[in-house]
């Protein structure tokens, strides 16, 4: 992933607004997803609360982390071989980066500009691209 200094600067940033209520963002960002994809709530069966501060931590990290990518490949290979015992497919990716991104948006308001999103997309999909190739590998279908 090429991210350049500007790009990892707008998520540091938006994420900086949005890290000022945790627990209101991760609220949302599960509404968001519910709503979305319905059959994603099942997946959580884990107190919701305790589940979104676990995942501001763990964006919280990967996003001060931006800067050397190859230091979060493990991080993220054992997220995402966590997420395959939670019963999470490759096709539920694109449905959490989309309330992810709506989330954030939100709880960033007019700090949320177009290269803002594009920043945030960009480094979703290769992130999640990444965990994905990594948890999925050994299977011959990735849906």
């Amino acid at each position: 992933m090429a991210l350049t200094a500007d790009e990892r600067e707008l998520l540091r940033r938006s994420f900086r607004i949005v890290s000022g209520d945790r627990r209101q963002a991760a609220a949302r960002f599960y509404e968001l997803l519910f709503e979305r994809a319905p059959e994603t709530r099942g997946l959580f069966v884990n107190d919701l609360e305790h589940q979104g501060a676990e995942m501001m931590s763990k964006l919280g990290l990967i996003v001060a982390g931006l800067h050397n990518v190859a230091g979060l490949v493990p991080v993220l290979e054992d997220l995402a071989l966590r997420h395959v015992a939670y019963g999470v497919k490759p096709y539920h990716y694109p449905l959490v980066g989309a309330a992810l991104i709506e989330m954030l948006s939100e709880q960033t308001g007019d700090d949320f500009a177009p290269e803002t999103r594009a920043a945030w997309t960009k480094a979703y999909d290769d992130l999640s691209g990444l965990m994905i190739r990594s948890a999925y590998s050994h299977e011959g279908s990735q849906g």
